[in-house]
């Protein structure tokens, strides 16, 4: 049986493009000695239709079932790393078919590495597809939500063993390195043996594309720096993000903010997050528009987003770049007391920005959202961070992707959402006690609960809306109103 998962895998790498068909034999002697076979028995010609990763998945459970590995989760992920690096060109050939492709179109370029990285299971679609996803109605428009399901959780023995490894490997220096390029893996730390970037420079430095293992969206990539710094966000960031628009101009791109709390989960490294998807804030509407008084050729204007978020527009690439520096100097040093907001404490900076960039419409579009850090003993994870209320739902820092209107929530709701929902029909239920006075308030309010699906999908959205908007710095019109002025001034 193991002959024919190996020949059923080599044949849809054929059919996927990876391999050609006179690479077949070299691959399946490569595909032995990874799995410890040492004598061929010629068996049936006939294939399994089976996709990829299921094929993959199966000789990987002979391999732990023959003790080719133990039925450990990061060997299992090194060897299939290992395995479906059999099928993936060198990084210099992936590099020039995609510069080819790029002379064509941008677009054909993309679609060819990311269909790369899902056939070669570098991003793993199986798992992707365990997530729950749904769009529902807010204040704001439809938000988007999702219940994270796709990150196998390691079990008891693994971690054991990670405590006990040495600390001292510092190869490569993070997860977000170039040096992970072929980078076998070992016990907790990613194996990456399949795993290909593409060289985009930027000005003058070296940028790197790929495409997230673990995609939150479509096409959901990430831009890196070659040199291994931390995350910062500058009038370069700018000039970067919109350099890569003009060179991409079907895909978004933003940044992390650079501070910790409002930061994203790896501030020790310089990284961008691109892709091909519209998020709820894409279209939402202006709720004030303002002039710059030093940049004519730049409109501005606030969105009506539960983070306050500046969107300039304009044909000048150069002009958009020094208009943002402007704001985001005057945000750095900005206060306003009364609203909470202190730019600095001692030798603290609380003050930075979250930017998006996008072209519309033949013009690039720049969002500038504000962000502060500050935290008080009221707020101790932060005064514009998701408060108590709303922490039995998330907890976590509130990042580019969620600042867009995309719930990233935890794999444990899936479980206790299931609780409270038979808790509003009447059924035996064991609700967290975390939850207990939301599901309370939702017996309360909801009378009829044949919908019970539609019910809790509905209030996570305001849960999520809630969310972001303890996230925001200004909560009323004349407060922003002040901080507008102030760049005229």
């Amino acid at each position: 049986m193991i002959y024919e998962h190996i020949n059923g895998l080599i044949q849809k790498a054929i059919d996927a493009k990876l391999i050609c068909n006179s690479d077949r034999i070299y691959v399946f002697n490569q595909l032995l000695s990874l799995l410890s076979i040492k004598n061929y028995k010629e068996v049936t010609k006939q294939l399994t239709d089976d996709s990829i990763p299921i094929l993959l998945e199966k000789i990987i459970a002979f391999a732990v079932e023959n003790n080719v590995i133990e039925n450990i989760f990061d060997e299992k992920e090194i060897l299939s790393a290992n395995i479906m690096n059999c099928f993936v060109a060198r990084p210099s050939i992936i590099n020039d078919i995609f510069q080819r492709k790029y002379t064509n179109s941008p677009k054909e370029a993309t679609d060819y590495f990311f269909e790369l990285s899902k056939n070669s299971n570098y991003i793993q679609m199986n798992r992707i597809n365990k997530n729950i996803y749904f769009k529902t109605e807010t204040v704001y428009g439809k938000m988007d939500i999702t219940i994270n399901m796709s990150k196998p959780e390691k079990d008891p023995e693994e971690i054991k063993r990670e405590r006990e490894l040495n600390s001292d490997i510092d190869y490569p220096k993070c997860v977000l390195c170039i040096d992970n390029e072929g980078y076998s893996g070992r016990l907790g730390y990613p194996a990456r043996a399949n795993h290909r970037i593409i060289r985009i420079p930027l000005g003058d430095e070296n940028w790197y594309l790929q495409y997230s293992p673990y995609v939150y969206y479509n096409e959901h990539s990430i831009l890196l720096s070659e040199k291994h710094r931390a995350m910062k966000i500058n009038k370069g960031t700018f000039e970067r993000l919109l350099t890569f628009i003009e060179k991409f101009p079907h895909y978004f791109i933003g940044s992390n903010a650079d501070l910790p709390i409002v930061g994203g989960s790896i501030l020790s490294h310089d990284h961008y997050q691109a892709g091909r998807y519209e998020f709820p804030m894409t279209n939402a509407a202006s709720s004030i528009s303002f002039s710059l008084k030093k940049f004519p050729k730049v409109t501005a204007s606030v969105l009506e987003w539960p983070l306050t978020t500046i969107r300039l527009q304009g044909n000048e690439k150069d002009s958009l770049v020094q208009a943002a520096d402007h704001i985001l100097s005057k945000w750095k040093s900005y206060s306003d007391e009364k609203a909470e907001i202190v730019a600095i404490t001692g030798n603290t900076p609380h003050n930075t920005i979250t930017p998006i960039a996008r072209k519309r419409d033949e013009k690039f579009e720049l969002d500038l959202v504000l962000r502060n850090n500050r935290a008080t003993a009221e707020h101790p994870l932060g005064i514009f961070h998701p408060h108590a209320d709303v922490h039995h739902i998330k907890k976590e820092n509130i990042g580019l992707i969620e600042v867009m209107g995309l719930a990233v929530l935890p794999a444990r709701l899936n479980d206790e959402l299931a609780e409270i929902k038979k808790y509003l029909l009447g059924q035996n239920s064991d609700v967290a006690p975390y939850h207990q006075k939301w599901a309370d308030q939702l017996k309360a309010k909801y009378k009829i609960h044949e919908q019970v699906d539609t019910i809790i999908e509905k209030e996570l959205g305001h849960k999520f809306a809630k969310v972001l908007r303890d996230a925001g710095v200004f909560k009323d019109t004349i407060t922003c109103e002040k901080f507008i002025y102030s760049l005229n001034n």
